[in-house]
């Protein structure tokens, strides 16, 4: 998939929001791994394991995740040399006590969630290191039982330590007097009184420290320095001994290293497993039928994003028609029904159940393809229809039967009618593929090519024309307005405006072909009685025609339609004796017989009364040229006439 596609259907979106209901290091590196699949069974399978999963939380059960504290870096440090501390171990102790408890709560929901309880069933109890653990490390320090040697020590030690502070009691006891203050205090580890610096003679012994203002010394007496030392030599064998221990006790984690890896894993996958359920709970995701044939049929689907009260979306495409065009007013939901069945067939093959009604229907696809929204790119140079086009040839690149395509606002940055045509030769090159798409258009034309075309269907966003508001509801079969001079209309635009744009957009968008553009346009001054008046004159030509009158009254200005040309043309010279024309198309002067033009719109419908019809068929250069040379001789000037074809 290409990461532009996952960006504009907003895929990272919903990975970010299942992460957010993961607790677990291993299952966010999990979630760090999804991306979509296009393995039929894998996606099945992981579906219908998110399925169990939901079921089990929505009927409140809460399994007992470890927390996992501490075994990132107690893992990591495993086979490394370094001798676990007593935090350490107890970190793994209690993650092998919380394993136990989940494996045994899986255990009991096999029947209700099989699948789900299974994975359990490789998790290790690993009783044997926890009973060493537990029996050597309580509440992060090791217990005197963890050996028999350190038990001696440690007896030792207490013995040495009960003596030490005889001797200190009766040293304070015979010098009170010389005290600042009745107290043992430590410095460096060693046992000291506060002596009054006046009274330093009177003690025998080491000064190892004295106060800020000068007034106490401390001083070890030398009675207490003997047990001192034999103190410290007892606690260093008993560091010795402790230190032994604790690498005997990571030499027997490092032993079960794979099987805690496995643990670790397992717990990660149903951290992940929870998460995916948790969000198909908040967002009513279900599971979907799956085919590889191309078929998409949505019920009642909503953007996960939109929440409960999105209006649903009900699209059916890829079994009698492999393309859908998409119409309506803007704001009325095109892009966002693109984008819901891009995100949901995204969503479905990374195994994530879909906010859709039972018996929807999604397809497998290799490619998910999205050009929606404006791409364009100031530093690079990139126009809308640039970055448009460029996005298109990288769709091109690869599509396929096995692509689902998605194109928003065909023919939109460029000239209307080349727009256009590039967007029916796209979609008919798609369709040769065999590639599923969807796609959003304002243009009749387009709308028109895939009324007529097999393969192809139209559907329309609803609009409500009272109320100015879109239904958000797509009707499937039929082509839709944009409504502008329905919204036009209600924003107050004036009726002859209105008149006149119906006027100029039937004209332009009949199925015989556009009329001159200059000839077109110069009528717009035209009151709307005029208009009217001309229309109902242009009426009644056409009438004559289907009368049976093949040769009307033609007049200079007219604009008539060549069959022959697939085009129109204005009347530059009446028909002469032989009948012959000559009719300007295109801006080309041709001479043709009079039988084959047939009336297309009186020039009376399109200029005002004295119009100067030069305008028409004359360049702007011709005519500033040709007023001058009526006022004044021009020398080297002349104007010539082209021949007629």
């Amino acid at each position: 998939m290409r990461e532009h596609s996952l960006m504009k259907l907003e895929y990272h979106r919903a990975l970010e929001t299942v992460r957010q209901y993961i607790a677990t290091y291993p299952g966010r590196e999990l979630a760090d791994r999804l991306k979509p699949s296009d393995d039929l069974a894998l996606i099945q399978a992981r579906m219908a394991e998110t399925e169990e999963a939901r079921k089990l939380l929505s009927r409140g059960a809460q399994p007992p995740l470890p927390s996992l504290e501490g075994m990132e870096e107690t893992m990591a440090l495993l086979g490394t040399g370094y001798i676990l501390s007593e935090q350490q171990l107890g970190f793994v102790a209690q993650f092998i006590r919380s394993c136990g408890q989940l494996k045994k709560f899986m255990e009991s929901k096999s029947y209700e969630a099989s699948t789900v309880a299974s994975y359990s069933a490789s998790m290790y109890e690993l009783k044997e290191l926890l009973r060493a653990i537990e029996a050597s490390v309580d509440r992060g320090r090791i217990v005197d039982g963890a050996s028999a040697e350190l038990g001696k020590i440690r007896k030792r030690i207490r013995i040495a330590e009960d003596k030490l502070h005889r001797k200190l009691e009766a040293i304070m006891t015979k010098h009170s007097s010389h005290l600042q203050e009745r107290l043992v205090s430590q410095r460096n580890g060693r046992f000291v009184l506060p002596i009054k610096k006046e009274y330093r003679k009177f003690i025998r012994g080491t000064v190892l420290d004295e106060s800020s203002s000068g007034q106490t010394v401390f001083v070890e007496p030398e009675e207490a320095g003997v047990l001192q030392q034999e103190l410290g030599l007892l606690r260093s064998e008993e560091n010795r001994e402790e230190l032994r221990i604790l690498a005997a006790l990571t030499e027997e984690a490092e032993s079960c290293r794979q099987e805690l890896s496995i643990n670790i894993e397992t717990v990660g996958h149903y951290d992940l497993l929870i998460a995916k359920a948790k969000w198909a709970l908040a967002i009513d995701g279900r599971p979907v039928q799956l085919n590889e044939e191309g078929i998409i049929e949505l019920r009642g689907a909503r953007h996960p994003f939109l929440g409960a009260n999105a209006v649903p979306l009900t699209l059916t495409v890829g079994a009698d028609y492999r393309s859908l065009l998409i119409t309506g007013p803007n704001t009325g939901g095109k892009t966002l029904s693109l984008k819901t069945v891009g995100l949901l067939t995204l969503m479905a093959q990374t195994g994530l159940l879909v906010p859709a009604e039972e018996g929807s229907r999604l397809s497998v696809f290799r490619r998910v393809e999205a050009d929606i929204g404006d791409d364009q790119n100031l530093d690079r140079s990139l126009s809308t229809f640039s970055a448009h086009l460029t996005n298109l040839i990288d769709i091109l690149k690869t599509a396929s039967r096995s692509s689902l395509v998605l194109l928003d606002e065909l023919a939109t940055g460029t000239d209307p009618g080349e727009g256009v045509g590039l967007s029916i030769a796209v979609l008919e090159e798609l369709h040769r593929r065999g590639s599923v798409v969807l796609a959003t258009t304002h243009f009749n034309e387009i709308k028109q090519f895939a009324k007529v075309t097999p393969g192809f269907r139209n559907a329309r966003m609803a609009f409500d024309e009272e109320t100015l508001r879109p239904l958000y509801r797509l009707d499937m079969g039929e082509a839709g307005d944009s409504y502008a001079f329905v919204i036009a209309r209600k924003l107050g635009v004036e009726n002859n405006i209105i008149l006149r744009a119906r006027e100029i957009a039937e004209r332009l968008q009949s199925g015989r072909g556009k009329p001159d553009e200059e000839a077109l346009f110069e009528g717009a001054d035209l009151s709307v009685a005029e208009g009217e008046a001309r229309v109902k004159k242009s009426k009644v030509k056409e009438a004559d025609v289907e009368r049976g009158n093949e040769e009307p009254t033609l007049r200079i200005g007219d604009v008539v339609w060549i069959a022959s040309l697939n085009a129109s043309g204005v009347v530059y010279k009446l028909a002469d004796e032989r009948g012959h024309l000559v009719v300007q198309v295109r801006g080309q002067k041709i001479r043709i017989n009079r039988k084959r033009v047939k009336p297309y719109i009186d020039s009376a419908q399109l200029y005002p009364d004295q119009y100067d019809l030069d305008i028409v068929f004359e360049s702007v250069e011709r005519r500033k040229l040709r007023k001058k040379m009526s006022k004044r001789h021009i020398q080297g000037q002349r104007i010539e006439t082209p021949p007629e074809a």
